[in-house]
């Protein structure tokens, strides 16, 4: 075994690395007091309805997407955490409607007290993803740090007549998700030696897989608002959705799909802290069943790394497109559905 195998990259984090963006209360607290941006009528997405990234109009037939993510490593492979931490940040282009086309990387590495060659993996596994994703490096920024640290600022295009946003959902929509939840409980039980290698397998392709097939299966759809579950979870974005779009929004909670034993490990104690801040947060925007006990409740408040599209799409088309989703190797399951009452406010049924 090489020493890159060796060593445990999730030890080397503060947090253990779940990859849980700051809250939206704190970061709310933050830029309170920051001067409002000047408008600017070419900016057709920022900072207003909490989405995945920026858009910026540059003609009548060309935007562009931007977004940034970094975080500390996930999983022990310096490879796999490379491929994950691409994957995640070019998530948000896919989310956007757009196509990614350039990336930087983003690196804080110990590089006095680590092997250099773990560093190599890591930007090997990342370029791979970035080539799979039919992007382009153009290079990136580097920092000695005592925790290693790894993303991508990804620009992508799209036209500016099919952004998709957060804040479209309809009601009557349905909701569709492309990948199972349970990340952040699965991956903090890797630090806890709680997974057996199958399931570390298993959880790495999650996050490793690209929003790229689920997003051109999509394309011909009325896709009305669609998001990418991250850090906030699922009811954390969701829950945006419901805000942006001014809708209600119904979460069927047993056609949620969910990676192997995630229960079980919540029931151990493998709950990461950004799951219970993300239900925290949440307090007074969600209605749970009563019969629903806790720990399923932070399963649906699961801090995500790189998890799958939240789809709002015309009723009378999701079946079909969940049908074309399967075909293409994508694991989208229909969850909820988007109503006219309850504005701003999800019910799990």
């Amino acid at each position: 075994m090489s020493d890159t195998e060796q060593i445990k990259l999730t030890s080397l984090s503060s947090k253990g690395g779940c990859g849980c963006k700051i809250g939206p209360a704190d970061l709310a607290q933050v830029l309170r007091d920051l001067p409002p941006s000047v408008p600017n009528p070419n900016l057709l997405v920022g900072l207003d309805t909490s989405d995945d990234a920026g858009v910026y109009r540059l003609n009548d037939e060309l935007a562009i997407v931007q977004t940034v993510d970094f975080f500390t490593p996930i999983v022990d492979d310096p490879y796999s955490f490379g491929q994950v931490a691409a994957a995640n940040a070019i998530s948000d282009i896919y989310a956007m409607g757009g196509k990614p086309l350039t990336a930087l990387n983003i690196v804080a590495f110990p590089i006095s007290t680590l092997e250099k060659s773990i560093l190599t993996e890591i930007l090997r596994g990342a370029g791979d993803k970035i080539k799979e994703a039919g992007a382009t490096l153009v290079g990136g920024h580097s920092i000695d740090d005592k925790e290693p640290k790894f993303g991508l600022a990804v620009t992508g295009v799209v036209h500016p007549d099919k952004v998709r946003t957060n804040a479209g959902a309809k009601p009557g929509d349905k909701l569709i998700i492309t990948k199972p939840i349970g990340v952040g409980i699965s991956t903090t039980s890797i630090k806890r030696n709680l997974l057996t290698e199958d399931e570390i397998t298993r959880v790495t392709k999650v996050m490793a897989t690209l929003n790229k097939t689920a997003s051109e299966t999509m394309e011909p759809y009325h896709v009305h608002a669609c998001t990418d579950v991250t850090g906030f979870g699922l009811l954390g974005h969701a829950s945006e959705m419901a805000k942006g779009s001014k809708t209600g929004l119904t979460i069927f909670k047993d056609q949620v799909p969910l990676l192997p034993r995630v229960r079980e490990l919540a029931e151990a104690g493998a709950v990461p802290g950004g799951t219970k801040n993300n239900f925290a947060h949440l307090q007074g925007d969600v209605t749970f069943p009563e019969t629903m006990d806790q720990i399923d409740q932070w399963i649906l408040c699961d801090a995500v790394t790189s998890g799958g599209l939240l789809i709002s799409i015309a009723g009378e088309e999701a079946d079909e497109l969940v049908s074309e989703l399967k075909k293409a190797g994508v694991e989208a399951a229909l969850i909820g559905e988007v109503t006219k009452e309850n504005s701003g406010h999800i019910t799990v049924i």
